[in-house]
């Protein structure tokens, strides 16, 4: 089953999603914007920072229409962190994708585990709201590393929406100040 998601989204399904993100607009646009971040926490292996590029209109400025954005793409990321927390602890039962990311070109598995579980241990639900909150840097796998050692849902949903607020904040903030965001793969801000 996993194989056959993973070659759908190769086959062009993962631009014209970031495309959709990026062309949403109005209150249809945050429907888009929630599946989008929903499935960023499961599965897709793309910049949760794409959102804020959405040319919502809703006649809130600015600042309110970021504020909307990164709520209800927070909300989408929190709910999808459930689902694969729930994925990641039966994983952890039977070990069909622990064994597909290990058969991966990159060891996923044991470089995730190692640095993002420092972190978990260290610092608990902190750690993965940090880790979250860094651009640029694969939600999916930070999700994942951290449901290693995790069981608790609420908690786990609450700390991938701050952590996916920080994101965007971080962001926002970085593209004001003058940080030259495309030269890092941040072309939303444009």
């Amino acid at each position: 089953m996993l194989a056959t998601v993973f070659q759908a989204l190769q086959s062009g399904l993962l631009d014209a999603l970031q495309v959709a993100v990026e062309t949403a607009t109005g209150p249809a646009g945050l429907l888009i914007i929630a599946v989008y971040s929903f499935l960023i926490a499961i599965v897709l292996p793309l910049p949760s920072e794409v959102v804020l590029a959405a040319p919502l209109d809703l006649g809130l400025g600015t600042w309110g229409t970021y504020a909307i954005i990164m709520l209800v793409s927070g909300l989408g990321k929190a709910a999808g962190s459930v689902v694969a927390l729930k994925i990641g602890n039966e994983a952890k039962e039977y070990g069909p994708i622990t064994r597909a990311l290990q058969r991966s070109r990159f060891d996923v598995v044991a470089w995730s585990e190692r640095r993002t579980v420092e972190i978990a241990r260290k610092w608990g639900y902190i750690g993965l709201a940090v880790a979250l909150s860094v651009p640029f840097f694969p939600d999916t796998l930070s999700i994942y590393a951290f449901t290693v050692l995790e069981e608790d849902y609420p908690k786990f949903a609450a700390a991938t929406f701050v952590g996916s607020v920080g994101r965007l904040l971080v962001t926002i903030l970085l593209y004001a100040a003058g940080v030259d965001i495309v030269a890092h793969g941040g072309e939303f801000l444009q």
